[in-house]
């Protein structure tokens, strides 16, 4: 059984992990070009069946939809993702992925793998294993979907 001490240091030590991969994120993405929140956006339209609307990306940024707006704009000025027109709907539009998105999610990929490897490298196999699982119970649930 936890204490409220114990519980309070575990969720310092939580958000500790959390600053720390933030930092090695953030130097990870700067040669690439994008910050956090844009990898994050490539990520959702890269994992969707079909081009989300932006509506769809903000339900599951959790942001309002005037943040996934500058988000989108500065993708698209970067050639990364493209605005198109709903094919049932003129009023919606969708994002979709352009071929220098798919390449810039390939080294995000590849950045994240890095990132990662820094901070678990002390854990064993089998460790990284039981943390997996501890945090997909933390985290998985039930969520919007594209």
């Amino acid at each position: 059984m936890s204490t409220p001490d114990a519980d309070g240091l575990l969720a310092e030590q939580l958000l500790r992990l959390t600053r720390r991969l933030h930092r090695i994120q953030r130097r990870q993405l700067e040669p690439i070009g994008i910050t956090p929140a844009q990898s994050r956006l490539l990520r959702i339209v890269a994992h969707c069946d079909r081009p989300p609307r932006m509506a769809d990306l903000a339900e599951r940024l959790e942001v309002v939809p005037r943040a996934v707006t500058t988000l989108v704009d500065g993708l698209e000025s970067s050639g990364r993702v493209r605005r198109v027109p709903d094919p049932t709907n003129r009023r919606v539009t969708r994002i979709e992925l352009t071929d220098k998105g798919r390449t810039a999610l390939r080294a995000l990929r590849s950045a994240r793998r890095a990132a990662v490897e820094d901070v678990l490298a002390p854990l064993t196999p089998e460790q990284r294993e039981v943390l997996g699982g501890l945090l997909a119970t933390l985290v998985d649930g039930p969520g919007p979907h594209c």
